[in-house]
């Protein structure tokens, strides 16, 4: 069988569970040989089926992301390699960073809670090269993926990953304070109906944060004051009908709540500022 013959076949199958299934047959047999999904549509089409095409077919039908079977994920025009271990940077997360950069232009000291990938943190380190960033994980094997990234994006110099947790008391005594903070905690609902593909795969601690979704929103906005200097800016990813809900947290803590619309015109990006008169701004 022809490479040409194996995806119109392999699209054929994933109908069935994929809404993209041409283009993730297409990614798959790319990945087989290889080569990028351009070499594949301009060079090999005629080329005999290479052996590991079927077993990433199969395991595609099974619902596993394209993204892990590949081993990377593409984000604001970077690639990221992913695993398991991490959530799959998305699309709708980039609206995060388009917020952050522009309500924090100068930022020179930059926070992550929940680095996972890195992709929040090192795309904003990407387009601020004056800035160095910290980032954060509870999760050793997320920590390794990020420091792989760092690596590959040229920006271990200017981001420090460390393995911590929002939860434990003193977590940040001696990291100083940020212009800067970037957050995509865990927002989904404990019940929520998910897709296989999310709710198979992905890691649930960095996917489920109580009965509302709300509890890692109840942890973080309260230290934002000692995390922030006097006019730094949160950024945290939400879910597309928790806009209210946050931006409320915020407020009772001392924070004006601004929210930014994804691609898909829902609330994505919430982006925090202290309200005058409100904080202690000393170190």
């Amino acid at each position: 069988m022809t490479v040409s013959d194996a995806i119109r076949e392999a699209a054929t199958r994933l109908m069935s569970t994929s809404d993209t299934a041409r283009l993730d047959a297409e990614l798959l047999m790319a990945h087989a040989l290889g080569v990028s999904r351009s070499e594949l549509l301009l060079r090999h089409m005629q080329e005999p089926e290479p052996d590991g095409f079927a077993p990433l077919v199969e395991r595609r039908l099974a619902r596993e992301p394209v993204a892990y079977l590949l081993g990377e994920q593409q984000f604001y025009g970077l690639d990221f390699t992913v695993s398991p271990a991490v959530l799959i940077p998305r699309a709708d997360s980039e609206t995060v960073v388009q917020a952050a950069l522009d309500a924090a232009p100068d930022a020179r000291r930059v926070l992550d809670l929940g680095t996972g990938s890195g992709a929040l943190l090192l795309t904003v380190l990407a387009h601020l090269p004056e800035a160095e960033g910290v980032g954060i994980d509870a999760s050793p094997a997320a920590l390794e993926v990020a420091m792989t990234n760092a690596d590959r994006l040229g920006l271990l110099e200017r981001a420090r990953l460390l393995e911590r947790s929002w939860l434990v008391e003193g977590w940040a005594d001696d990291l100083g304070r940020f212009d800067l903070l970037l957050a995509n905690p865990p927002y989904v609902e404990d019940d929520a109906a998910l897709d296989p593909d999310v709710r198979d795969f992905e890691p649930a601690s960095a996917l489920f944060a109580g009965p509302e979704g709300l509890d890692d929103y109840r942890a973080i906005i309260p230290q934002l004051l000692q995390l922030l200097t006097e006019s730094g800016v949160a950024v945290l990813e939400i879910g597309a009908l928790q806009a209210g809900s946050v931006a409320e947290i915020a407020e009772e803590h001392g924070f004006a709540a601004c929210a930014h619309k994804d691609l898909g015109g829902r609330d994505r990006a919430l982006v925090l500022r202290l309200r005058l008169g409100k904080g202690d701004s000393s170190s």
